[in-house]
């Protein structure tokens, strides 16, 4: 009965191990995620103000 109990602890402490390493693996892709997004909205905002400056200017230029 022993063995059979150490058994069966062994394969759940096993099982449990692997999830837990699945888990820390995929741990960090969320927050690269998020991060690649907040770079790729801060360079389109930043092309736009470009833009936007570029033609205030370009029509300031042109006020009498």
């Amino acid at each position: 009965m022993l063995k059979v109990l150490i058994l069966l602890q062994v394969a759940v402490l096993t099982t449990y191990d692997g999830l837990r390493t699945a888990r820390r693996s995929e741990r960090g892709s969320v927050t690269t995620e998020h991060v690649l997004w907040a770079v790729a909205v801060i360079a389109i905002v930043g092309i736009v103000v470009a833009a936007v400056t570029t033609y205030v200017k370009s029509q300031a230029g042109n006020i009498k």
